[in-house]
């Protein structure tokens, strides 16, 4: 039997903060959608990984960060202030409703401040997983899973050398990403996902961590075609993630689904993620098929034992 899971990157205002401007409806309403996510896998009882910022398990900072090595002017759009204040930017509140949640979830980090891993240098990422690892522990939670920004993989051997077990890898090339019809999907903004669901199979990397490959984007097909498309058949990630889960049951492997809190912006992609969320719920409860965390697929695979942790830099 198959399992399916679900990924959250749980960001707020720090998945944007390194960009010329704020997207500052989807800032506004992320809380609120972070929680109305989790009333939403309470009702189906979908446990899920949430990959959250490690600022946000701060609930106030001086805002400089000053013994952090990233360039100058990482952090200057950090506030400095608390979460009453300026709650785009620090989330305690939102990590205990996690912890609170009727669903097993599990809390996973994405980093200690978005940095992208994949080009950033060894001492930024190393400060990054200190900083992550440190807080979390602060707040009793262990960190075992982790989601790159921008899912930019890199520096591997440091999510190791903390402790970490398992990590969200790309989605595996698929034989129409290389064809004309792929080339067409993507130019037109039709998710290529439609062809086929992909099933992946975690595996063991060179430093002991599981890589579990993303499957399916939730918010990958968005804007005028979305729209387009809506007006004439039924949403088509709705579609396409039914027949990812019906697979995974039938065929085995794992349909590994993801999102961010902040693409939850009106009706429509609640009732997305709520028709998603009950069809992988009655499969499970007729097939036997698992919905797992990231966490737990990496337990299963290496038996439950811990790495050793031999941290890099100053603690």
């Amino acid at each position: 039997m198959g399992s399916v899971v679900l990924s959250i990157d749980a960001e707020l205002a720090w998945g944007y903060h390194d960009l010329d401007e704020l997207p500052r409806e989807r800032v506004t309403t992320a809380r609120e959608s972070w929680l109305d996510l989790l009333d939403l896998l309470d009702e189906f009882d979908v446990p899920a990984t949430w990959a959250v910022v490690g600022h946000l398990l701060l609930d106030s900072c001086d805002g400089t960060h000053a013994d952090h090595p990233t360039p100058d002017g990482w952090f200057d759009r950090d506030p400095g202030t608390d979460e009453r204040r300026d709650g785009a930017w620090y989330g305690t509140e939102l990590v205990d409703a996690i912890a609170d949640a009727d669903a097993d979830h599990e809390v996973g980090t994405h980093t200690f401040s978005h940095v992208e891993m994949g080009d950033a240098t060894r001492e930024v990422a190393a400060a990054e997983m200190r900083e992550a690892v440190a807080v979390a522990e602060e707040r009793g939670l262990s960190v075992d899973s982790m989601v790159f920004p921008r899912n930019n993989v890199g520096h591997r051997d440091v999510l190791a050398a903390y402790g970490v077990s398992c990590y969200r890898g790309t989605r595996p090339r698929q034989w129409y990403d290389r064809t004309p019809l792929g080339a067409v999907a993507k130019f037109f903004g039709w998710p290529t996902e439609t062809v086929s669901p992909v099933l992946v199979t975690p595996e063991s990397d060179e430093y002991g961590l599981i890589n579990v490959p993303a499957s399916l984007y939730l918010f990958c097909f968005e804007g005028r075609a979305r729209s387009l498309v809506e007006r004439m058949t039924d949403d088509p990630v709705v579609s396409m993630a039914k027949r990812g889960v019906d697979r995974a049951a039938r065929e085995g492997g794992v349909f590994h689904m993801w999102l961010h809190p902040n693409n939850l912006t009106d009706e429509r992609d609640f009732d997305r993620m709520r028709a998603i969320l009950d069809h992988a719920a009655t499969v499970r409860d007729e097939t036997g098929l698992e919905i797992e965390t990231m966490g737990d697929v990496a337990a299963e695979m290496r038996d439950d034992e811990p790495l050793p942790r031999e941290p890099i830099g100053p603690r």
